[in-house]
C-alpha cells in the first residue's frame, strides 16, 4: 500500500482567511513530489518479489487523477477516500482516518509514504497511521535493503550519515527522495489509468469513529494566516577591519542589542 497526496502547485497555494485551510477548488494540482520516491520503491519492491501495489489518498474527488499518474507509473490498484466529512482533517484525523480506510481494505504487509508533503511540510502522516494501526514505523528510508515475509532490512538517513534497521512486518516506512529515481508514467501505463475503475470509501465504508473525523476530530486548529513582511535593508561595513569592528559595536549598542 502507498499512501499518497494531491497538492496544490506550489506556485498557486492559497489560505483561506476564515478557516485557516488552503484552498484546493479550482487550484492546479500534482502528486506529491516525495509520494513519487515511495510509489518508485514499492514497485521496485514488486519487481524483485512479485505481490501488488495500490496506492489510496484522502481528498476531493478531483484526487483520483493523482492515483490515476500512480496507476500510469505501474500501480495495481488505486482507492480514493472521500467524504465531505473528512474536510478539515488535521494530521491527527488524516492518519486517523487513512488508517481506517486500511483496515476496510484488508490487511498489507508494507504502507509506504513519501516523507511529508510540500503543502504542509509535516512529516506527520505516516508516523500517524503506523500509531493507529499499531504497527512498526521507520522515517526517512533511504534504501530499502531487503524485504523477507516477516522483516525488512533498510537504511534510516540522518543529519550525520545513516543507520542500518531492521524492522518486523507490517510496517509503515516514509521514503526520503535519496532512495531512488521515479519512473515517468508510459504510454501503456497511462492508457490503462485512463481505463481504471477507482472505487471510493466514504464515511461510513472505514472503520472510524465519526467524532474523530475532519475539523470536529482535529485537535489542532490554525488560528490565523499572515504574509510575512518583506525586510528591510541592511547596512554593508566598509574599510579596515578594525575599524568595522569598533562601527559594528557601536550599531548594536545604538541598537541595544549589547
Amino acid at each position: 500500500m502507498v499512501c499518497i497526496k494531491q497538492v496544490p502547485d506550489t506556485t498557486e497555494v492559497r489560505i483561506d482567511p476564515e478557516k485557516g485551510t488552503l484552498i484546493r477548488e479550482g487550484v492546479p494540482s500534482i502528486v506529491n513530489p516525495f509520494d513519487e520516491y515511495a510509489v518508485e520503491a514499492a514497485l521496485r519492491i514488486k519487481e524483485e518479489l512479485g505481490g501488488k501495489v495500490t496506492v489510496i489518498t484522502m481528498g476531493p474527488t478531483q484526487a483520483v487523477e493523482a492515483l490515476r499518474k500512480c496507476v500510469a507509473m505501474g500501480a495495481d490498484e488505486a482507492v480514493l477516500v472521500s467524504d465531505k466529512a473528512f474536510a478539515g482533517s488535521d494530521t491527527w484525523a488524516t492518519s486517523y482516518t487513512i488508517a481506517g480506510a486500511i483496515k476496510a481494505l484488508g490487511g498489507f504487509d508494507l504502507i509506504l509514504c513519501g516523507k511529508q508533503a510540500i503543502d504542509g511540510d509535516t512529516a506527520q502522516v505516516g508516523p500517524g497511521i503506523a500509531e493507529h494501526l499499531g504497527i512498526s514505523q521507520v522515517t526517512y528510508v533511504q534504501r530499502v535493503l531487503s524485504v523477507r515475509e516477516d522483516a525488512a532490512e533498510v537504511e534510516r538517513s540522518f543529519e550525520s550519515g545513516y543507520e542500518v534497521i531492521e524492522t518486523p512486518l507490517p510496517a509503515v516506512m516514509t521514503i526520503d527522495k535519496s532512495a531512488n529515481e521515479p519512473r515517468l508514467p508510459s504510454m501503456m501505463g497511462t492508457m490503462k489509468a485512463l481505463k481504471k475503475e477507482i472505487p471510493t470509501l466514504s464515511a461510513g465504508d472505514i472503520d472510524a469513529r465519526e467524532d474523530l473525523l475532519g475539523m470536529e476530530g482535529s485537535p489542532t486548529r490554525v488560528k490565523s494566516t499572515f504574509t510575512p513582511q518583506p525586510r528591510k535593508g541592511g547596512r554593508m561595513l566598509r574599510g579596515e577591519m578594525e575599524d568595522m569592528l569598533k562601527e559594528l559595536v557601536q550599531i548594536l549598542r545604538e541598537e541595544k542589542i549589547v
